[in-house]
Parts: structure tokens; sequence; C-alpha cells
């Protein structure tokens, strides 16, 4: 169903006080709520849902709000939901008229919010940003005209991957899958494979890998005869396979792969799309998530330095090949043409006509 949008009704409560008559007007939190096109944001994420029975979706205003206080402040969803419920800053923000003691929606709502939304639909909110700062003097809008764009890392929060961790792990969820649909497994090897893990990481810590070898076997040998187990009972049956063909791919994929193979490699199981980057940095040499650009401003303007532009980009492409994908797309959402823009000596000029002026800096 589609969303019922809230609209600001005026309307008074014998018992409550509006937030507007108890707070300050003139905080910034709540003249950014003045400022920001909020039909325009309910337009273009309302369109990710559709007229049909159910539920109604929660308020856009109230998702698209919260997703702007989350990276605002840089809080996680649970620190979040807690201030949101003691802060009538964050409610009125949102959208709301009185100040509610409890919240009006699950903290899951915000990641299944996240997960319907599209990557245009993201790029709108990304892109209401400089246009409320050019709405408000913040920045000038020859200031957009000259961008600098470098790319990092976006790391996932996932556990630092060995072999032996993911070679244990994919056999607990094979494990736990089979016991859910119902399988009376030959073994699950739950007790013997926890002692495996612990024995390698014993092993490895004084360096004595020919043990930590012998202990790593082991842990594959108890994943293979599980992988085989399962494809002997799920043989015939297009329902089952169906349910273990994804978790009985990566798995396979997991025992297959070696230390130094080239090629994609897993390095989670319940975020298969992480990759291994390295860009050189001293505290980190390799980093598990995904490349990024971003592009900010050349110079500070009135209300700061603003973040232009963000894209990920999948498959850890060259810097040198990204910059015919980015220039357009950046333009798009800046809504301005790109006169100079200032990269790293990684980044090359594509020798297109359509491309800005480009200033290697190393």
């Amino acid at each position: 169903m589609k969303s019922r949008e809230r609209r600001e009704t005026r309307k008074q409560d014998l018992l409550r006080s509006r937030l507007d008559q108890i707070i300050n007007m003139k905080h910034e939190l709540v003249k950014l709520a003045q400022t920001i096109s909020w039909p325009e944001i309910e337009t273009t994420c309302g369109e990710a849902y559709t007229e049909g029975p159910g539920m109604p979706p929660l308020p856009t205003r109230l998702m698209a709000g919260l997703a702007f206080l989350k990276h605002t402040f840089d809080l996680s969803d649970e620190e979040l939901c807690a201030r949101w419920v003691e802060n009538p800053y964050f409610q009125y923000f949102c959208g709301e008229e009185f100040f509610l003691h409890e919240l009006p929606f699950d903290r899951s709502s915000m990641t299944r919010w996240r997960q319907r939304i599209s990557e245009e639909r993201i790029a709108a909110l990304l892109q209401e940003s400089p246009s409320v700062a050019v709405r408000t003097g913040a920045i000038a809008p020859q200031d957009t005209r000259r961008v600098i764009v470098d790319t990092t890392v976006q790391p996932k929060a996932v556990r630092f991957p060995t072999d032996a961790k993911l070679v244990h792990r994919a056999r607990q969820r094979l494990v736990g899958l089979a016991r859910k649909v119902g399988f009376d497994l030959r073994q699950s090897y739950t007790r013997v494979g926890k002692l495996a893990l612990i024995k390698h990481q014993r092993y490895a810590h004084p360096k004595q890998f020919k043990r930590v070898g012998k202990a790593l076997r082991k842990l594959k040998t108890y994943l293979g005869r599980t992988i085989r187990d399962i494809a002997r009972q799920i043989a015939g049956e297009d329902e089952l396979q169906d349910i273990f063909r994804r978790p009985l791919h990566l798995a396979g994929r997991v025992l297959e792969q070696r230390q130094n193979q080239r090629g994609k490699k897993i390095y989670s199981l319940h975020a298969p799309e992480v990759e291994c980057i390295g860009k050189g940095k001293a505290h980190a040499s390799y980093e598990f998530g995904v490349k990024v650009s971003i592009a900010t401003t050349l110079r500070r303007s009135k209300g700061g330095q603003f973040a232009l532009h963000a894209k990920a980009l999948p498959g850890n492409p060259y810097d040198g090949h990204t910059l015919a994908e980015i220039t357009p797309d950046m333009e798009k959402t800046i809504g301005n043409g790109i006169e100079r823009l200032l990269a790293a000596m990684r980044h090359s000029p594509t020798g297109s006509r359509s491309t800005p002026q480009v200033r290697s800096d190393g």
C-alpha cells in the first residue's frame, strides 16, 4: 500500500502541548526541517510502494528524517532510536506535532526501508543537502563547479575473515538450516568442530603451522561431509534444492577457495559481496567492504565544506577508469556543470570532450 503522508494540521490537544510551543523555533534542526522540500522527497521515495492490500507503510517524512539524523550525528540505529524518544527536536524534524514517549516504529523498520529504497532514491536524499545549502545561502552555486574527487573504502560490519572461521561458520549455517527444515543429519560436528576451531586458534598464536594446517583440514573435512550429506538428502526434491541452493553454493566456494587464488573470494557468508581492498593505509593494509567515490567542494564555503556526491563502485575498479562514470552522474546530482576537478595522481583524464579540466595532485 501507499504510505499515508503526514501534513501539518495545527490541531490542539487539551492535555498536551504542541512541540512548536515548547521548543526553540530558532534551533538548527527546526530551521533545517522548515527548509527541506519534504513533498519532493515524499514523491520520489513514495514510488517504491505500490497500491495493494496490506498494512500501510510508515510516513516517508518519518523514515527520511531518521536517515538524515542518523548520518548527520553518526549514530547507529539503536542509538538513534534511544535519542529520538528523549529529544523533542528529533521528533519535530521527523514531522511529529506532539511529543511521543514511545517509538511509533520498530528499529527493524529502518533496515527494511533502506533495503526498499533504490540507489536513485538515495541519491535524491543526498541531492537535497546541496539544494538546502544553496537556498539558505550556505554555499554559492558557483562553488559546486570546482570539486575534489577521491576514492576510499566503505567498510562492512563483518568479522575479520580467516579460513578456519569461514569454514566453521559455513558448517554451522548448513546444520542450522537442516534442523529448521527437519533433516536428520548423520553428524552435526558441533562439538568436534568447535574443538578443532579452538585448536586452530591456539596453534596459530605460537606459529605452530603444521598443527594449524592439520586443524584446518579437519574443519574442511567436517564441512565437506555436511555438504555431501545434505546433497544426498535433497536429491530429487525441487523445493528443498531451492532452499539449499544458495547456502550450498557459498559453502562450496568457501571450501574450495585457497589463500593465493586470484579472482573473487568469500570473506563473509552473510555479505558475500564484500571485497578485500588495499589502499596503502599505514593503519589498515587491507579493508573489507566496497570502494566508494566521494566528491566535495574545492573551497570552503560560508557554511563549510559540503559533500556533493557519493557513489559505490563494486568490483574494485581502477581509480583512473572511474571518472568517465562518476562525472556525468555528479553533474546530474549537483545540477551544475563542473569546470575543474581535482583528483589524485592515480586518476587520469578520459580524453572525452565532456570531461572537465582534471588536475592531478600527488
